[in-house]
């Protein structure tokens, strides 16, 4: 399990920092976020648009902005490449299945974009649950 979360974390880091979108305009997206899939946690720091590191074994007390929450059955979901109704975003998830939003929003709102194409890698990537 900890060398599948590592080699998903290099695919993810990869992913984020060559990714067009990005590049063109997150010069500013520097946060810090954990995403909590029940079975697996990791903390992405951004600074300035790049992946500074990806925390794939937390600890209780490692420091983050913002958290999103969810089962690891939604996670997988969330990775498919055409997910279910309710699964293609944060908002829809938070409000129909059991994603929960944790932490600084207005982090997560001053990001928000940048965030969500990042979230949509997970298209790509897949995750590590």
């Amino acid at each position: 399990m900890a060398s599948d979360i590592k080699h998903w974390a290099n695919r993810f880091k990869t992913a984020s920092d060559s990714d067009a979108t990005i590049g063109a305009m997150a010069k500013y997206f520097t946060c810090s976020y954990m995403w909590d899939m029940e079975d697996a946690k990791v903390i992405v720091e951004m600074h300035d648009g790049k992946v500074k590191s990806i925390n794939t074994d937390p600890a209780p007390l490692d420091a983050y902005d913002f958290a999103l929450r969810a089962s690891a059955a939604s996670w997988r979901e969330f990775g498919r490449p055409v997910p279910r109704p309710h699964f293609h975003g944060i908002w829809s998830a938070s409000f129909r299945q059991d994603l929960k939003l944790e932490g600084n929003i207005l982090v997560l709102m001053q990001n928000l974009r940048n965030f969500t194409v990042q979230f949509e890698l997970l298209r790509k990537v897949g995750v590590p649950v």
